[in-house]
């Protein structure tokens, strides 16, 4: 099962200390040795996006900045065999953070991706 995990929190005034980079680096190794780990990157500030909706039949754009107090600041996409697997990884990118970071507060959001085989057509 594949599941998306989003890091959310306040964009930090300094970049990430060195020892947290580093244990980063190797999470996300451990994780591709593991087979579990199929991309990861940073996001921009959502200064940079847009939002797009429809409304009443209309389709409408607004342009980033958005309101929320804490952004999507990266995601990693995994695929293991279920929910307490991506768990388990995701709280020792957390973890990693605390131990590391003095101060850091954020948090991820887990969300099962869906696939082709969750929409198989049903058997008559």
């Amino acid at each position: 099962m594949r599941y998306l995990v989003l890091l959310k929190a306040a964009r930090p005034a300094a970049p990430p200390p060195p020892d947290l980079m580093a244990a980063i680096a190797t999470l996300g190794e451990d994780a591709t040795r593991a087979g579990v780990l199929l991309d990861t990157a940073g996001l921009a500030p959502s200064a940079e996006g847009s939002r797009l909706s429809v409304t009443a039949g209309q389709l409408n754009t607004t342009d980033g900045p958005f309101a929320e107090a804490k952004e999507m600041i990266s995601y990693a996409l995994y695929d293991v065999r279920g929910k307490a697997e991506v768990e388990e990884w995701t709280a020792r990118f957390m973890q990693a953070h605390r131990d590391l970071w003095p101060g850091w507060e954020g948090e991820a959001e887990i969300w099962r991706a869906f696939g082709p085989e969750d929409f198989a057509p049903p058997s008559s």
